[in-house]
C-alpha cells in the first residue's frame, strides 16, 4: 500500500475529492475523525484540516485500506433502523437479517415470549424488543464479550432483554418455554474460501462457522427446539444460500410442521421455519 498524502491544510472539499476510497466510504470516515454529521461535511467544506486532524484521517484510511470493516473502524452498524455498537467481538448485522427479525415478529403473540439464540450485537433481540415493547424477549450467548456488546445496545435502545451467558440451550430452565425462538447461527462450512475474504476475515470465526459441515449448530438448535417451545411455537433459523433444504428436512425430521423457507431481498432463501405441532 503507498503512503497516504497529507490532508494537514485541506479543506474537505479537496479532501473528499482526492481521499483514497469510494465516495461514501470517503464520507463516513472524515465525519468520524473529525466528529462532524454529514450536513457539517457540507456546510463546512472550506474548512481547513490541521495536522493531528491529518493523522487521523490517515489512520482511518489506512485500516480500511487493509480491508478492516468500516462498521468496526466507527464502531456502528445501522440494522433495522438502529444504530448497533459493534467491535470485532461480535458479527456485523446483515440486512438479510432483517427478514429473521420480521418473521418472528410476525408470529410472536401480543405479551409473547421470544429467544434469540447466539445474540451476538443483540441485533436481532434488540430490534424486536424496541419494535414490540409487549414482548418478553430473551437472547443468549456463548460469548460474555458478545454479550456486554449486547447489553449496550439493549441500553442505549432502552429494550426490554434478558440476557443470558448459554452454550446453546444449557442455561434456560428446563421448564422455560417460548412462543418464538429465532437463531442467525454459526452455518459456514469449515474451510469455506469466503473466510478468507472481505470482512469475513475480520468477523469472529466461531460466529461465522461451525468448524464442521455448516449444519452441526443448526442440528442442536433443532434438536433443542420442542423441549423449549410452547405449542404451536414457532422455530425459526437464518442459514446459508444453499442450505434451505437440509435445514427444511431437518427441521421436518424432528416433527415440525409447516416447515418452509423465505426468500430475502436477494431473492435467496435466507431463513427456513416450522411450528412446534
Amino acid at each position: 500500500m503507498e503512503p497516504l498524502s497529507s490532508y494537514a491544510g485541506c479543506t474537505l472539499a479537496t479532501v473528499l475529492k482526492t481521499a483514497p476510497l469510494d465516495p461514501l466510504e470517503n464520507r463516513i470516515l472524515l465525519c468520524h475523525a473529525l466528529r462532524l454529521t454529514r450536513v457539517q461535511l457540507i456546510t463546512q467544506s472550506e474548512r481547513r484540516l490541521d495536522q493531528a486532524e491529518s493523522d487521523a484521517l490517515k489512520a482511518l484510511f489506512a485500516r480500511r485500506l487493509r480491508g478492516e470493516p468500516i462498521a468496526y473502524i466507527v464502531g456502528l452498524r445501522e440494522f433495522y433502523g438502529l444504530d448497533f455498537r459493534v467491535t470485532p467481538d461480535v458479527l456485523i448485522p446483515r440486512p438479510d437479517t432483517e427478514l429473521l427479525v420480521e418473521l418472528a415478529m410476525e408470529r410472536l403473540p401480543t405479551g409473547g415470549a421470544l429467544l434469540d439464540m447466539g445474540t451476538g450485537s443483540g441485533a436481532i433481540a434488540v430490534s424486536i424488543a424496541h419494535s414490540r415493547p409487549d414482548a418478553v424477549v430473551t437472547a443468549l450467548d456463548a460469548s460474555a464479550a458478545a454479550l456486554a456488546i449486547a447489553r449496550e445496545n439493549a441500553a442505549a435502545h432502552q429494550a426490554r432483554v434478558t440476557l443470558l451467558e448459554s452454550d446453546w440451550y444449557g442455561a434456560l430452565a428446563k421448564d422455560q418455554r417460548f412462543a418464538v425462538i429465532a437463531s442467525n447461527p454459526p452455518y459456514i462450512v469449515e474451510g469455506d474460501v469466503h473466510l478468507s475474504q472481505g470482512d469475513l476475515r475480520f468477523e469472529p470465526v466461531d460466529a461465522l462457522t461451525d468448524h464442521g459441515d455448516g449444519l452441526s449448530d443448526l442440528r442442536t438448535i433443532i434438536d433443542g427446539a420442542p423441549a423449549h417451545l410452547l405449542p404451536q411455537g414457532w422455530l425459526l433459523l437464518e442459514h446459508g444460500y444453499d442450505q434451505a433444504a437440509a435445514v427444511c428436512a431437518l427441521l421436518a425430521g424432528t416433527g415440525f410442521t409447516d416447515v418452509q423457507s423465505w426468500h430475502d431481498l436477494a431473492g435467496i432463501e435466507r431463513v427456513s421455519g416450522g411450528r412446534l405441532a
